[in-house]
């Protein structure tokens, strides 16, 4: 059995022969509350996270499926990049655009 007092900082438990008495100072208090609550928000932060990655996994698309090849819009032109090789890669400009 013990008895804590929290008041004086002081835990009291019956030993074999007397009480044995527990102290400790207020800074070392202060700093194992600091430390729980560091611990708890931890804990409530990794659970918060296992239920988010849970939520994310369901939404995420899946890498292997395919998605369809890329279609130029209608209204476009294709234009080459390299000038001087005609097998080059080209670029789609949309017609609609002014000069400028």
């Amino acid at each position: 059995m013990a008895v804590p007092n929290c008041t004086y900082l002081k835990l009291k438990i019956l030993g074999p022969d007397r009480i044995i008495t527990v102290r400790t100072s207020f800074q070392r208090a202060y700093e194992c509350k600091v430390e729980c609550c560091d611990h708890a928000t931890t804990i409530i932060a990794s659970g918060e996270l296992a239920t988010i990655k849970k939520e994310v996994t369901k939404e995420a698309p899946d890498p292997m499926k395919s998605t369809g090849s890329f279609e130029p819009m209608e209204g476009s032109k294709e234009v080459l990049i390299d000038l001087s090789s005609p097998n080059g890669k080209v670029v789609h400009i949309g017609i609609a655009l002014s000069s400028k």
